[in-house]
C-alpha cells in the first residue's frame, strides 16, 4: 500500500496527517493526490460519499495554495450547510501547520456580514454552498474573479437540489483559466453536462464502478403490506437492537408522522426536512452526532451532506422515484472502510424496482423476512444478557449491599436472574407474542385484512368518507385527491359524490400508493379513509362523474376542498404518484 510520503505531499502536510493517525490512503486519494499536485489540469472524480474525498482534493488545494499571499485562490462548493462546516473544519486540520492560510466558511443560517468580514480578513480558501455564495456576489462581499482551483464536492447532490444555475452563475464570475475539480458519487447527464461546459479536457478517475454502490454496504429487502410498513420499520428496529440509522421517506410529511410514531411508541427517534429552521435542524444533527437519537427520520433533500460514519443502517421506509437517490442514501452506511446494510422496505408491486437498481449499482439484494415476535423477543433477550454482563459496576452501590440483600434474602440465582430479566423484557414479551406474520403471503391486503388482495391491474374504485355534507361535489373531491397525491388531472376519474362518502377510481398501478397515503391520515383533526370498494361495479357517472348537478355545495367546497389542499401541500407530496409514479426508472 503506497504511503502518504510517496504522493508527493509536502512536510507540513505530513505532519499534520501524522497527528490525525491517517496511515494509508484511500484509493480517491491515491488516484487524485499525485494527479492534482504533478499536473495542472481539471479532474472529475467518481467515487461513493465517506471514501475520503475532501482529503483527495483538500491536500493538493492547501499545498498549491500561495499562503503569504491575501487573495481568495480556492473555490470549494458543496450541498448543504453541514457539508461545508465539516470540510471547513478538516481543511483546517490539514493545514494546522500552514502559517498564514486561512480557509472561511460561506453558508446560509448564519450572519452574512461576519461572514464578509471573516472574508475581507483574508481568506485563501472559501468553503461555500451555492445559494449563500451566489447571495454574496451579489452583494460584492466575495471576489472570486482570481481563483486558481474550483472543487464541486458531492456534484451530483448539488443539482440534484436544483442548483444548476446557482453553480454556472458562480462559475461565471471566475477565470477561464482556473482548474476544476468535480467530486461526485454518480455521473448522471446533468454532471456530464456541467464537466462538458466547465472543464477542458479533465483526467477522469473512478473508484468502483460508475454509479455502483459501496462494496461495503449489505442491500437487503422486505416484502410486506402496503399498510404494514409502520409496523415492519419498529421490527427490523427490534432486531437490530444496536441500530444507529437514517430513515429515509419521501415526503416531509411521511418523515414528520414516522419520527412522531417512534417517539410515541418509545425509540430514541428524530425527524429531519425541509420545513425545519435552521437551529431545530442543528438540535436534530447534534442529537444523532451523539448518538442520543439512534433513527434519524430524513428527506433526502434534508440528508443531503449528513456525513457520519458510525451509521449501521439505512432504511428505507419508501422507495426515491430515482436510482441515484436510492445510491446516495446507502451511501450514508458503510462509510470509512466499515461495513453497512441498507435495507429496503417494499410491496409486492414494486419488487421490479429492485431489479432496476441492483442493475444500476451492480449488486444483488438479499430477499430477506421481516422477523416474528419471538424471534425478536429471542434477540432482544440475548442483547438484555449481554448489556448485563458489559455494564461497569459503579462501586458506589457497595454501601447499598447489605440493604439490597436483605430486600432480596431468600431468593436463589436462578429466581433473582429470571426476575431482573423480567423487568425489561416482560412488557416486550407481550407485545410480540401474539404478533402476525408481516411477510408478504399475509400482506397487501387492506384495512383490517378483509379487504382481499389489492389489485395488481386495471380500474381501480374506492371508497372515502367524505362527501356533499363536507363540501365537496364531484369537482372539488377530484382537486382534494389530485393535489394531496401530486397526480396527474387525468389519473383520478369517475368521481361519484353521495351525502357523507363519496367514490373514485384511478388505474391499479396507484392502489398501494393511495392506500398508504391515506393511512392516519388527518383533516382538521379528523381520520379520512380510503378503502377498495366492495362493489366496484357501482357509481361510475362517466369520465370525473360529469352527470352530477354542477358546484353543489360550491361555498362548502372551499372549506373542504382549498384546506384539503393545504393539508396535502404541506405534507410535500414531491414527486410521488402520477406520471412519474408510472415512469418509475
Amino acid at each position: 500500500m503506497t504511503k502518504f510520503e510517496a504522493l508527493g505531499l509536502d512536510q507540513p502536510l505530513l505532519d499534520a496527517i501524522s497527528d490525525l493517525g491517517f496511515e494509508s490512503p484511500s484509493e480517491v486519494q491515491e488516484k487524485s493526490i499525485p494527479i492534482l499536485l504533478e499536473q495542472e489540469t481539471d479532474l472529475v472524480a467518481l467515487a461513493q460519499t465517506g471514501t475520503g474525498k475532501t482529503a483527495a482534493f483538500g491536500f493538493p488545494m492547501i499545498q498549491k495554495i500561495q499562503s503569504d499571499s491575501r487573495t481568495t485562490q480556492g473555490l470549494i462548493l458543496s450541498p448543504t450547510r453541514e457539508l461545508c462546516l465539516q470540510i471547513t473544519n478538516e481543511l483546517k486540520l490539514y493545514s494546522k501547520y500552514v502559517k498564514g492560510l486561512n480557509v472561511v466558511a460561506i453558508y446560509g443560517g448564519a450572519s452574512i456580514t461576519d461572514q464578509a468580514r471573516q472574508i475581507k480578513r483574508g481568506a485563501q480558501i472559501v468553503v461555500a454552498t451555492p445559494g449563500r455564495m451566489k447571495d454574496m456576489i451579489g452583494r460584492n462581499m466575495v471576489d472570486i474573479s482570481k481563483i486558481d482551483y474550483c472543487v464541486l464536492d458531492e456534484a451530483d447532490e448539488m443539482l440534484n437540489m436544483g442548483f444548476y444555475e446557482d453553480i454556472k452563475d458562480i462559475l461565471s464570475n471566475t477565470p477561464q483559466e482556473k482548474f476544476t475539480w468535480l467530486f461526485s458519487a454518480t455521473m448522471p447527464k446533468e454532471v456530464a453536462t456541467i464537466a462538458k461546459k466547465f472543464m477542458h479536457k479533465p483526467v477522469e478517475i473512478t473508484v468502483g464502478s460508475k454509479n455502483a454502490g459501496a462494496s461495503t454496504v449489505q442491500h437487503e429487502y422486505y416484502v410486506v403490506g402496503g399498510r404494514d410498513r409502520y409496523a415492519a420499520l419498529k421490527r427490523l428496529a427490534d432486531a437490530n437492537p444496536g441500530i444507529f440509522s437514517v430513515v429515509f421517506c419521501r415526503t416531509k410529511r411521511d418523515t414528520q408522522r414516522v419520527a412522531e410514531k417512534l417517539i410515541e411508541d418509545g425509540y430514541n427517534a428524530g425527524a429531519l426536512h425541509g420545513d425545519l429552521s435552521q437551529n431545530q435542524r442543528d438540535l436534530v444533527m447534534n442529537s444523532f452526532r451523539k448518538k442520543q437519537v439512534q433513527m434519524l427520520v430524513a428527506t433526502d433533500v434534508a440528508a443531503r451532506g449528513i456525513d457520519v460514519d458510525d451509521v449501521t443502517h439505512v432504511i428505507n421506509y419508501q422507495l426515491p422515484d430515482e436510482i441515484e437517490t436510492y445510491t446516495h442514501r446507502s451511501g450514508r452506511t458503510g462509510r470509512a472502510g466499515k461495513s453497512g446494510i441498507s435495507m429496503v422496505i417494499v410491496t409486492r408491486s414494486e419488487l421490479r424496482k429492485i431489479k432496476a437498481i441492483e442493475k444500476k449499482i451492480q449488486q444483488e439484494f438479499l430477499s430477506k423476512k421481516i422477523p416474528d415476535g419471538i424471534e425478536i423477543c429471542e434477540i432482544q433477550l440475548y442483547h438484555l444478557a449481554n448489556k448485563i454482563k458489559e455494564t461497569k459496576v459503579n462501586q458506589e452501590i457497595d454501601s447499598y449491599l447489605p440493604a439490597i440483600n436483605d430486600v432480596l434474602e431468600g431468593i436463589d440465582r436462578e429466581e433473582l436472574i429470571k426476575k431482573i430479566f423480567s423487568v425489561e423484557f416482560t412488557q416486550f414479551y407481550n407485545y410480540y407474542s401474539k404478533t402476525k406474520d408481516l411477510n408478504s403471503q399475509d400482506s397487501g391486503k387492506g384495512v383490517g385484512s378483509d379487504k382481499g388482495d389489492i389489485p395488481t391491474e386495471g380500474s381501480v374504485r374506492y371508497f372515502i368518507n367524505v362527501g356533499e355534507r363536507d363540501g365537496y361535489d364531484w369537482m372539488s373531491l377530484k382537486d382534494f385527491l389530485r393535489d394531496t397525491l401530486n397526480l396527474e388531472k387525468e389519473d383520478v376519474y369517475n368521481v361519484d359524490t353521495k351525502d357523507s362518502f363519496s367514490f373514485f377510481n384511478t388505474d391499479a398501478q396507484l392502489t398501494e400508493f393511495i392506500l398508504q397515503t391515506f393511512t392516519d391520515f388527518k383533516l382538521e383533526g379528523r381520520f379520512i379513509n380510503v378503502e377498495v370498494s366492495k362493489n366496484p361495479g357501482a357509481g361510475g357517472g362517466g369520465k370525473g362523474g360529469k352527470k352530477r348537478r354542477g358546484r353543489k355545495g360550491g361555498g362548502g367546497s372551499r372549506r373542504g376542498g382549498n384546506k384539503s389542499y393545504k393539508g396535502g401541500k404541506k405534507g410535500g407530496y414531491g414527486k410521488k404518484g402520477g406520471k412519474k409514479k408510472q415512469g418509475f426508472y
